[in-house]
């Protein structure tokens, strides 16, 4: 078990779950437990495979702005395409965070019951190969999830499988992100402090120094995983779930230091929703007499997911998309 005073998140494998899936499900659980975060080795998605995402998404970001600007789709929210640097701010934030990303969604089947609030992808005609090396990024991202979520369900006395209704056919997001160079006295934070939507993000990229989290001491914790690691992270879905027992951790990235502010930043978060229609209900395990139910009422997922959505600047009130 974890002690609950390191400053530092150990980093865990995942190849250990196939031998000793309880032992990793109490190391993974305490993680997220302890600092709403996990970092995750030897998830078994081939480097090959990453390697020629890195270099797709420096193609992409590296077109024109008015080949990127082509593919922004109005009233969809920024959930496909493009979401030019700029228009997302932080909850509660007062400033635009200083990204441009891309996003890439389920592909469902003509008639699929969810086609009217998952949206089909497009990809760009200026980059071959996009669209099926990142198809295949999101299976094996679909693909650990699932392992990383049937620990969860075991740290939470569920039955292993719990998790596997729920996130079938799932609003899931893969998120291209870039960080552009800034210069030497830019503000120092490229995306506000926030917590994040969805059930957990995987998050690939994060080598690159500025990814914080806020300890529980109020200090911000830097992230600092592996080469090649997923740093793992509770979203608001599952925190309400679990009625705050896995914390949603407010987490930011913020600038290097000024010699390195000229270096671009990427990075791949991968966040894992549940389908539209599953109701967020606190789990009945984890409401006791010194933690008593938060959320009374329940809500689906697609419902919490549009309220978010307008705090972050891409719905309007009035429900049209940004």
């Amino acid at each position: 078990m974890l002690d609950t005073v390191s400053p530092t998140i150990p980093p865990l494998s995942l190849a250990r779950q196939a031998e000793d899936p309880e032992g990793f499900a109490q190391d993974f659980g305490a993680s997220f437990q302890r600092f709403g975060f996990g970092v995750i080795k030897d998830h078994g998605i081939d480097q090959a495979l990453i390697d020629r995402g890195w270099a797709l998404t420096r193609a992409f970001f590296d077109l024109p702005t008015g080949a990127k600007a082509k593919y922004q789709l109005p009233g969809k929210a920024g959930a496909r395409g493009y979401t030019p640097f700029g228009i997302e701010t932080a909850k509660g934030a007062t400033e635009n965070d200083l990204k441009e990303f891309w996003h890439v969604g389920r592909e469902l089947p003509a008639g699929h019951r969810f086609e009217s609030v998952m949206p089909p992808n497009i990809w760009p005609d200026e980059v071959p190969g996009l669209k099926e090396t990142f198809l295949a990024l999101y299976a094996e991202f679909d693909r650990v999830g699932a392992k990383l979520l049937s620990a969860i369900a075991r740290y939470l006395g569920l039955a292993p499988d719990w998790f596997v209704e729920p996130v079938r056919d799932g609003n899931s997001v893969m998120r291209l992100l870039h960080y552009p160079p800034v210069s030497p006295d830019a503000p120092g934070v490229r995306a506000g402090a926030h917590e994040d939507i969805n059930l957990i993000t995987l998050l690939l990229g994060a080598e690159e120094a500025g990814l914080q989290l806020l300890d529980r001491d109020g200090r911000w914790l830097a992230v600092s995983p592996p080469e090649g690691a997923l740093v793992v992270n509770v979203g608001d879905m599952l925190q309400r779930l679990t009625n705050h027992v896995l914390p949603s951790t407010t987490h930011r990235v913020v600038n290097p230091p000024p010699e390195r502010r000229g270096t671009a930043r990427y990075s791949m978060p991968f966040f894992l929703h549940p389908a539209p229609d599953f109701v967020i209900e606190t789990l009945p395990g984890c409401i006791t007499s010194d933690n008593p139910n938060r959320y009374p009422e329940p809500i689906s997922s697609q419902e919490y997911l549009n309220q978010r959505l307008r705090t972050l600047g891409l719905l309007k009130d009035d429900g049209v998309a940004g």
